[in-house]
Protein backbone atom coordinates (compact mmCIF):
# COMPACT_ATOMS: atom_id res chain seq x y z
CA UNK A 1 0.00 0.00 0.00
CA UNK A 2 2.84 2.36 0.94
CA UNK A 3 4.86 1.54 -2.11
CA UNK A 4 1.79 2.61 -4.30
CA UNK A 5 1.59 5.79 -2.30
CA UNK A 6 5.13 6.47 -2.92
CA UNK A 7 5.05 5.19 -6.37
CA UNK A 8 1.90 7.56 -7.27
CA UNK A 9 3.74 10.36 -5.71
CA UNK A 10 7.22 10.23 -7.39
CA UNK A 11 5.03 9.71 -10.83
CA UNK A 12 2.78 12.87 -10.41
CA UNK A 13 5.74 15.22 -9.30
CA UNK A 14 7.09 15.67 -12.82
CA UNK A 15 3.59 15.75 -14.90
CA UNK A 16 2.01 19.05 -15.70
CA UNK A 17 -1.11 19.29 -13.64
CA UNK A 18 -4.79 18.14 -15.07
CA UNK A 19 -6.84 20.82 -14.02
CA UNK A 20 -7.67 23.84 -16.87
CA UNK A 21 -8.05 27.25 -15.59
CA UNK A 22 -11.37 27.71 -17.35
CA UNK A 23 -12.43 30.89 -17.32
CA UNK A 24 -9.24 32.11 -17.91
CA UNK A 25 -8.27 29.96 -20.92
CA UNK A 26 -10.95 28.66 -22.68
CA UNK A 27 -11.36 25.69 -25.30
CA UNK A 28 -12.81 26.34 -28.72
CA UNK A 29 -15.91 25.17 -28.80
CA UNK A 30 -15.94 21.20 -31.03
CA UNK A 31 -17.18 21.23 -34.38
CA UNK A 32 -21.26 21.09 -35.06
CA UNK A 33 -21.49 21.87 -31.29
CA UNK A 34 -25.48 23.26 -30.24
CA UNK A 35 -25.71 26.79 -28.69
CA UNK A 36 -27.63 29.29 -28.04
CA UNK A 37 -30.42 29.89 -30.89
CA UNK A 38 -30.61 32.51 -33.27
CA UNK A 39 -33.37 34.15 -35.65
CA UNK A 40 -33.31 35.32 -38.88
CA UNK A 41 -36.66 38.00 -39.18
CA UNK A 42 -35.68 38.17 -43.03
CA UNK A 43 -36.15 34.79 -44.18
CA UNK A 44 -38.82 33.86 -41.92
CA UNK A 45 -42.30 33.30 -43.67
CA UNK A 46 -44.36 32.97 -40.16
CA UNK A 47 -45.04 28.85 -40.76
CA UNK A 48 -44.02 27.91 -37.08
CA UNK A 49 -42.70 24.83 -37.92
CA UNK A 50 -40.29 25.82 -35.35
CA UNK A 51 -42.48 25.84 -32.76
CA UNK A 52 -44.91 23.21 -33.37
CA UNK A 53 -41.96 20.88 -33.63
CA UNK A 54 -39.79 21.89 -30.12
CA UNK A 55 -39.97 19.26 -27.83
CA UNK A 56 -39.18 21.63 -24.79
CA UNK A 57 -42.03 24.31 -25.74
CA UNK A 58 -38.90 26.87 -25.56
CA UNK A 59 -40.16 29.16 -28.47
CA UNK A 60 -42.69 31.81 -28.93
CA UNK A 61 -43.88 32.78 -32.09
CA UNK A 62 -46.30 35.90 -32.28
CA UNK A 63 -47.67 36.77 -35.30
CA UNK A 64 -48.47 40.20 -35.63
CA UNK A 65 -49.12 40.66 -39.64
CA UNK A 66 -48.25 38.28 -41.39
CA UNK A 67 -48.11 39.86 -44.69
CA UNK A 68 -45.53 43.14 -43.94
CA UNK A 69 -43.73 40.10 -41.95
CA UNK A 70 -43.88 41.53 -38.59
CA UNK A 71 -43.33 39.05 -35.85
CA UNK A 72 -42.13 38.62 -32.40
CA UNK A 73 -39.51 35.52 -31.42
CA UNK A 74 -39.29 35.14 -28.04
CA UNK A 75 -36.92 31.93 -26.88
CA UNK A 76 -36.33 30.38 -24.06
CA UNK A 77 -32.47 29.03 -23.29
CA UNK A 78 -33.44 27.48 -20.10
CA UNK A 79 -35.99 25.33 -21.51
CA UNK A 80 -34.10 24.42 -24.57
CA UNK A 81 -32.66 20.95 -24.84
CA UNK A 82 -30.28 22.39 -27.57
CA UNK A 83 -31.40 19.28 -29.96
CA UNK A 84 -31.74 21.85 -32.97
CA UNK A 85 -35.19 20.37 -33.63
CA UNK A 86 -35.99 23.59 -34.65
CA UNK A 87 -33.75 24.48 -37.10
CA UNK A 88 -33.97 21.17 -38.86
CA UNK A 89 -37.52 21.75 -39.28
CA UNK A 90 -37.34 25.50 -40.63
CA UNK A 91 -37.48 25.23 -44.14
CA UNK A 92 -36.14 28.86 -44.76
CA UNK A 93 -32.82 28.37 -42.76
CA UNK A 94 -33.69 31.34 -40.56
CA UNK A 95 -32.79 29.65 -37.33
CA UNK A 96 -29.42 28.32 -36.56
CA UNK A 97 -27.70 27.21 -33.03
CA UNK A 98 -24.61 29.06 -32.70
CA UNK A 99 -21.54 27.37 -31.76
CA UNK A 100 -19.77 29.83 -29.98
CA UNK A 101 -22.29 30.77 -27.28
CA UNK A 102 -23.01 27.73 -25.22
CA UNK A 103 -21.85 29.55 -22.02
CA UNK A 104 -25.27 30.68 -20.86
CA UNK A 105 -24.81 30.73 -17.13
CA UNK A 106 -26.83 33.92 -15.13
CA UNK A 107 -27.96 34.91 -11.74
CA UNK A 108 -31.17 35.44 -12.82
CA UNK A 109 -33.77 33.65 -15.02
CA UNK A 110 -34.71 37.23 -17.19
CA UNK A 111 -31.20 36.79 -18.56
CA UNK A 112 -32.21 33.22 -20.65
CA UNK A 113 -35.51 34.78 -22.66
CA UNK A 114 -34.29 35.96 -25.64
CA UNK A 115 -36.72 38.20 -27.83
CA UNK A 116 -35.82 39.02 -31.23
CA UNK A 117 -38.39 40.97 -33.34
CA UNK A 118 -38.92 45.15 -33.65
CA UNK A 119 -38.93 47.10 -30.37
CA UNK A 120 -42.18 48.30 -30.85
CA UNK A 121 -43.59 45.11 -31.95
CA UNK A 122 -42.33 43.71 -28.75
CA UNK A 123 -43.45 46.21 -26.61
CA UNK A 124 -47.02 45.52 -28.15
CA UNK A 125 -46.58 41.52 -27.23
CA UNK A 126 -45.22 41.90 -23.70
CA UNK A 127 -48.42 44.52 -22.97
CA UNK A 128 -50.73 42.18 -24.50
CA UNK A 129 -49.46 39.02 -23.10
CA UNK A 130 -48.36 40.20 -19.79
CA UNK A 131 -51.77 41.04 -18.08
CA UNK A 132 -53.18 37.51 -19.19
CA UNK A 133 -50.13 35.68 -17.65
CA UNK A 134 -50.47 37.48 -14.53
CA UNK A 135 -54.63 37.11 -13.93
Amino acid sequence: MRIALFSDLARSAFRRPVTERYPFEKRPAPLSYRGKLHWDPESCTGCMLCVKDCPAEAIDFFTLDKANKRFVFRYHADRCTYCGQCAYSCRFDCIDLADEEWELAAGDRAAFVVTYGRDEDIARVDLETIPAAAA
